[in-house]
């Protein structure tokens, strides 16, 4: 297997990426929190698609944590990750400090507005602001010509779309699928918190956004209907705790009272401590896939 370098410094990823541009080579970024799995790799396939060169940053950003979340135990594994980002064809880690990335006199945070009311901003407030402000810096130290994301977190696609559209910065947004266990559910770092029971019945997600994409092919259109379909079927587990269900307009991100043509239905569930998101595309004519 091929080594590759895991990057510590901004100055030192700097010079890499520089060299690289140099070269004519083009640079995919893939942000993540690190832990990974099947899904992340499969954004760094994405981008090794697109893009010559392409780094895995691996930072548990603790701007994007709210009080009585999870960062202390946010699972971290540098050198699993580095290992399958290698063999996955990534060419460099970028690893920072948080000192790094927020030195003691760092005073300047993105905020993208409108956007992140709603769904997850709704209940986590300023962690939109975490993702956009660690974002942008890590645009302006990798310098990609895109970046790509996942589709499972819906909400932080639209804001980091909307945030590089405002702020005019060159980087191409790539999306990347959501992948999925064999029984639907969608892959996340944070599934490893579920206990036996909990990782059971968490499977209960995606067969409710089944039967609302089932309930729309079979004419259903009103959205306190899908929404309540969808809440029973998952509340049918007494170890879930639905946060939200919400159906929404897929640019705006606000509620609509049904599909016209198309919706965003998104949901947030607790199975014990963990929290865990999903969403699919409902619309009154073809289906989208996940």
């Amino acid at each position: 297997m091929k080594s590759i370098p895991v990057v510590r410094a901004e100055a030192e990823m700097r010079e890499l990426t520089g060299r690289w541009r140099r070269k004519g080579l083009t640079i995919g970024l893939v942000p993540t929190m690190g832990a990974l799995h099947r899904g992340h790799l499969s954004l760094v396939e994405l981008a090794l698609r697109r893009a010559r060169r392409v780094v895995v940053s691996v930072f548990v950003n603790p701007a994007q944590f709210g009080p009585g979340e999870d960062l202390d135990n946010y699972p971290r594994d540098l050198e699993g990750d580095t290992v399958l980002v290698a063999e996955a064809g990534g060419h460099a880690v970028f690893s920072p400090p948080p000192e790094e990335i927020y030195p003691p006199e760092h005073s300047t945070k993105v905020v993208v507005n409108n956007l992140t009311g709603t769904l997850c901003g709704a209940y986590r407030p300023g962690h939109f602001d975490g993702v956009t402000t660690v974002c942008s810096i890590l645009f302006g130290i990798v310098g990609p010509d895109l970046a790509v994301f996942g589709r499972k977190d819906a909400q932080q696609l639209a804001v980091i779309r909307r945030m590089v559209r405002d702020l005019h910065m060159n980087v191409e947004i790539v999306q990347g699928d959501i992948v999925r266990e064999n029984d639907g559910l969608a892959m996340s770092s944070r599934n490893a918190y579920l206990d036996p029971g909990e990782r059971r019945d968490a499977a209960l997600i995606h067969r409710a956004m089944l039967a609302a994409e089932e309930a729309v092919k079979g004419g259903e259109r009103n959205a306190e209907r899908i929404i309540s379909m969808v809440s029973a079927i998952i509340e049918s587990s007494p170890l879930a705790r639905v946060q939200y269900v919400s159906l929404v307009d897929p640019h705006s991100l606000q509620p609509v009272p049904a599909l016209n043509p198309t919706g965003l239905l998104a949901v947030a569930v607790y199975f014990g401590g963990t929290r865990l998101i999903d969403n699919t595309i409902l619309t009154s004519g073809s289906q989208e896939e996940d």
